[in-house]
């Protein structure tokens, strides 16, 4: 395995082994792949400090992924934070601007303007950090998979609703799985090695998301997994894993992002299956 240039390919090297690390190395990959910007700016003890773990075991974490020393590893970070400074500094003076003016959560207008803001900026990072080569191998796994199961947990119900109606239009097998009475079982009974599970969660994980994942690599069946983080337990058993941020306010969680990616993935699609 050679050594990651940037940061997506270090998320994409940790998720694919990360069934294979110690505890002590997937904490370390937890907390590092959760918080980028600390990564980017402290040093090494102030990051073991937040991670609980000792230095060495953040050099050690950075040896594994052929590395010489953290601070190359570090490099990463720092690249990949400037890439987003502009982005970042849109929604800086967004806050600040509201900083000085209190929320007035009465107000409809100033609720607008807070989801208008942080979706905007949530629908940028989609588009800067989706990698191309994950895009293109999704559509390939599409179009050969004899069926595509869809499936969708709690608050993901709704996009998975959405992308199946999406692929009905289009000339493909599909099979929602609702899990309509518990009956996600019996619902991929007949999955096989030559289909597709789609499937869209985030955290909170459900134990139901995750059987209907274990099932499905049981049957050999191809994963497509769209979730909040490239190291959640459905991502180590997918064969591509889409992440995708979404903006939150308060304790609402956006959607826009999701159902863009599904959107793209879809007419992508489409024009695929037409040439």
């Amino acid at each position: 395995m050679s050594t990651a240039t940037n940061l997506n390919e270090l998320q994409e090297q940790v998720r694919s082994r990360y069934n294979g690390l110690s505890k002590r190395l997937q904490q370390v990959a937890h907390y590092l792949l959760d918080n980028k910007n600390s990564v980017a700016f402290d040093t090494i003890a102030i990051l073991a400090d937040k991670a609980n773990v000792p230095p060495s075991t953040l050099i050690r974490f950075a040896n594994a992924f052929h590395f010489n020393g953290f601070n190359e590893m570090k490099q990463l970070f720092q690249n990949h934070l400037m890439n987003e400074m502009v982005n970042e500094n849109e929604n800086l003076t967004y806050k600040q601007k509201y900083k000085e003016e209190p929320p007035n959560l009465n107000e409809p207008a100033y609720i607008l303007q807070e989801f208008a803001q942080a979706n905007s900026h949530s629908l940028q990072q989609l588009a800067n950090q989706t990698h191309r080569e994950m895009l293109n191998k999704t559509l390939q796994l599409l179009e050969h998979a004899d069926t595509i199961y869809i499936c969708g947990f709690h608050h993901s119900f709704s996009a998975a609703s959405y992308f199946f109606h999406a692929l009905s239009h289009i000339p493909c097998e599909t099979v929602f799985v609702n899990s309509l009475g518990g009956m996600y079982k019996e619902q991929l009974r007949n999955i096989t090695h030559r289909d597709v599970l789609f499937g869209i969660h985030f955290h909170p994980y459900s134990d139901e998301m995750q059987k209907m994942c274990e099932m499905a690599t049981y049957k050999e069946a191809k994963q497509i997994i769209v979730t909040d983080s490239p190291i959640s337990p459905l991502a180590s058993l997918s064969d591509v894993c889409l992440t995708v941020k979404e903006a939150q306010i308060k304790t609402f969680r956006s959607q826009t992002s999701t159902m863009c990616l599904l959107q793209a993935i879809s007419v992508a699609f489409a024009f695929r299956k037409k040439h």
